[in-house]
């Protein structure tokens, strides 16, 4: 399995403390609609770290009940306690998810070779295509190319990486050490250009919560080499790139997504809503971008 394209990093709607189903299936459709590649419940953008398991699991549950296998889904079921990781990659290799999606230990700051074991645990108990999520900015802990393509080599269910160090030499290193048949995928929209042109495969995008079909187009455009085309739309969209960033993910996208739908609006603590400030600027943004009426 080679994961390609563009995968939504799908947020969470709650509304009174409680998952918002009928909400959470028709933004599913709507990322369906918009052409897009892949769906990723349960990661971080998905509040996931504020969920019971039973939450957990049923958010993937409904995901898979909406998809019906008309894209490919990868859950996130990633913890820093590796026993509740295999618990949760193995309800979702048995609900009939494609692939997970695994955050590095946080907290914890393992070695390498505590890393390497932690996935290699995982991929014994579940053997279900794996796609390690590195993002040392949330966990303390950067994994290392070499640790990357000692597990690509020795655990045969790590078949990608989401890769959100934001460090180009480092993506180089890893696609260099892992070969053509690895899959990275970007884990911030400002870098999938770049990371394309070096041999990545696509992203697991924040950005397309919004616009999937211009994220999707990216992605296809880089697939093909269509350097103008590519280029283009990485500068239409690099304002709203920057704006994911005004404070922490996900409370900039679900913030915008409500000023866009006018649907309703909350996080669960200690997430809490963006500041008026913040707000207006994101309001101006989006209303310059013909996102949302004035």
């Amino acid at each position: 399995m080679q994961v390609k394209g563009a995968f939504t990093a799908l947020i969470t709607p709650f509304q009174d403390h409680e998952i918002q189903e009928e909400s959470f299936r028709e933004h599913i459709e709507s990322q369906i609609q918009g052409g897009i590649d892949g769906l990723v419940p349960c990661g971080t953008t998905g509040e996931s770290a504020t969920m019971s398991h039973e939450e957990h699991k049923r958010i993937i549950g409904i995901c898979l009940d909406q998809v019906r296998g008309r894209v490919p889904v990868l859950a996130g079921t990633g913890s820093n306690n590796t026993r509740e990781a295999i618990e949760l990659t193995a309800f979702a290799k048995q609900a009939g998810a494609d692939g997970a999606l695994l955050i590095s230990p946080y907290y914890n700051k393992p070695t390498q070779a505590g890393v390497f074991a932690h996935y290699q645990a995982v991929g014994q108990a579940c053997s279900l295509p794996l796609i390690v999520y590195n993002v040392p900015g949330r966990t303390g802990c950067n994994i290392l190319p070499e640790t990357m393509a000692r597990m690509h080599h020795e655990i045969p269910e790590v078949i990608g990486v989401k890769e959100a160090s934001g460090n180009i030499n480092q993506i180089s290193e890893v696609i260099e050490y892992c070969g053509p048949q690895f899959s990275v995928l970007a884990g911030d929209d400002f870098v999938i250009l770049p990371m394309m042109a070096l041999g990545g495969s696509g992203v697991v995008s924040v950005l397309s919560n919004l616009l999937p079909e211009k994220v999707s187009a990216l992605c296809a455009a880089c697939a093909a080499s269509d350097l103008n085309q590519a280029r283009r739309l990485h500068f239409e969209l690099a304002p709203l790139c920057r704006a994911m960033f005004l404070e922490t993910n996900p409370i900039p996208v679900k913030t915008a997504l409500s000023l866009i739908y006018k649907t309703h609006l909350e996080f669960r603590l200690p997430l809490v809503p963006m500041n008026p400030q913040n707000k207006s600027r994101m309001h101006e943004l989006l209303n310059s971008m013909g996102l949302t009426a004035g």
